[in-house]
């Protein structure tokens, strides 16, 4: 293959002496998928930035189809061809598909182009989507379709644009498994037409799965670029991290004792007022995790917003030590040793507009260990919040940055430090490790398990199905808003079992074994 890019001795330092790159060095062949991989803070997205124009390197040179290039912003990138699909999408809302994919774009008719040209508009799009086999509802508005489309509409806007090489930024982070498996099939008919794809990743599987050849950064360089059918994931976890990476859970057998959470009868509407929960029951004792197995989208995340005050409930109990959660207030349920890590970081999860500090005691500034009198210590708020960032190993210059200049993987422990360093006797996890890197992965689990062992009772929803089954000791699987088996969690236990249910086959089963007995 020839080389289509190569980024030779990037440096980039910024103007508050953080070394984000630190010579790295970077060749991409055209025609393949490049997996770029890395620990939160390696230097990927920065990277990723420089190559697209969105920042400029302090010392370093490109070279795009042999020839020195220099980048000034997106367009210039654009122009040459280039495309990058966002890990948080970068889409209106209001907007319907269509008129998101030509943003900026549009095609025009009449004297000087006065007049938007509709029907070409639609022209291009349907030819768009039919070439790249990338379906999706032209007309539909952005914020009604599911997030896997989302993503497609993301890549349907690059290559409007004409671009040949595409970055994909933790493009799997929020889709399902099917989705993700969709999205895979897109990517590999978009290799046999020429493309080129660089797919950042933290998902080893995904590497082995989707990519040709994969370059390992740490600490803003270069460490390794390999041959994927000459690797295994543990050689690159050990170049990413530096050490070997277990990649299991060790844990003891759960001791339950009394019940925490109990949910009856819980039925709850979605966001448009169709129901979305049918009569949840569900025990959740002290020292046990329970995990909610489900393909997304079947009442895992109204199941959660229900149980910590973000969503009204229908009917139905919802009892914490035997006292009653509905109609409390969000305050007061966080105010009661109940921890949640919500499933969107960005919106539910954190405030993007302050710093580091006020996000890790956002909810409890008031204890306290925070005081100095009646008056808040920043002292002591300096201390805790490096104690958190050395101990859930958040990567940044100080406890003053803005949380919203954050890379996902930093922000999401963020989040998981404030929530656990609580203490709480009840844990909700909604996705707690999407888009964290490996290490982080290992230390998250072990973090959970130590609540669990320290008596405090979990919930846990993940659409990894694999971490469901290597953290829980029960499986709870949810099927349009309804629980259709609750497993244990033995070395009996299947992923073919549970996709069963997941999928709904298991409640014909259940009923035939009933009527059997």
């Amino acid at each position: 293959m020839s080389i289509l890019l190569q980024m030779k001795d990037i440096h980039k330092v910024y103007p508050n002496g953080t070394a984000a790159n630190r010579g790295v060095d970077l060749t991409i062949h055209e025609g393949e998928i490049h997996a770029l991989v890395g620990e939160n803070g390696a230097g990927k997205s920065t990277l990723m930035k420089i190559m697209f124009g969105l920042e400029a390197p302090t010392s370093g040179t490109i070279e795009y189809k042999g020839a020195p290039v220099t980048f000034h912003g997106p367009k210039d990138a654009i122009r040459h061809g280039m495309g990058m699909v966002h890990q948080h999408f970068m889409l209106a809302p209001s907007l319907t598909v269509s008129e998101n994919i030509v943003l900026g774009e549009e095609p025009r008719k009449g004297p000087l182009s006065l007049f938007r040209d509709r029907n070409k508009e639609s022209q291009e799009i349907e030819k768009l989507i039919q070439t790249y086999g990338l379906k999706v509802d032209p007309q539909a508005k952005v914020e009604t379709i599911p997030v896997g489309q989302k993503q497609r509409v993301e890549i349907l806007k690059v290559l409007y644009k004409g671009a040949r090489l595409l970055i994909l930024d933790e493009p799997t982070a929020v889709l399902t498994p099917q989705e993700t498996d969709e999205l895979f099939d897109s990517i590999k008919a978009l290799i046999k037409q020429g493309y080129t794809i660089i797919f950042i990743t933290h998902k080893l599987r995904e590497v082995m799965e989707i990519s040709n050849r994969v370059t390992v950064l740490k600490a803003g360089k270069t460490i390794a670029t390999l041959l994927t059918k000459d690797t295994n994931p543990e050689e690159i976890s050990r170049l990413m991290v530096g050490r070997e990476i277990l990649f299991r859970v060790d844990k003891q057998p759960s001791v339950p004792q009394d019940i925490v959470l109990s949910i009856k009868e819980l039925c709850a509407s979605d966001d448009k007022g169709a129901p979305a929960l049918c009569g949840i029951t569900l025990d959740i004792r002290a020292g046990e995790v329970v995990g909610i197995a489900g393909v997304e989208g079947n009442g895992q995340t109204e199941l959660v917003e229900t149980i910590t005050g973000l969503r009204k409930a229908i009917s139905g109990e919802i009892r914490y030590f035997n006292e009653e959660l509905i109609g409390k207030s969000i305050a007061q349920i966080r105010a009661m040793k109940i921890g949640h890590v919500p499933e969107d970081r960005q919106t539910t999860g954190s405030s993007l507009t302050s710093t580091i500090a006020e996000n890790l005691i956002l909810d409890h500034y008031r204890n306290p260990e925070f005081k100095w009198g009646p008056f808040q210590s920043k002292k002591k708020i300096k201390q805790f919040t490096k104690i958190m960032m050395d101990v859930y190993d958040v990567r940044a210059q100080n406890e003053d940055v803005m949380a919203g200049s954050l890379s996902g993987g930093n922000l999401q422990k963020v989040v998981i430090a404030r929530e656990l360093s609580k203490n709480p006797k009840l844990l909700i996890a909604s996705q707690p490790t999407r888009g964290v890197d490996i290490g982080a992965i290992e230390f998250i689990h072990r973090e959970i398990i130590k609540k669990r062992d320290g008596g405090a009772a979990v919930l846990l929803v993940s659409a990894e199905l694999s971490e469901v089954m290597a953290l829980s000791d029960r499986i709870a699987v949810v099927y349009e808003g309804e629980i259709v088996a609750v497993l244990e969690n033995s070395s009996e236990l299947t992923e073919e079992e549970i996709g069963y249910y997941m999928l709904g086959l298991g409640i014909k089963k259940q009923k035939e074994e009933v009527a059997a007995q």
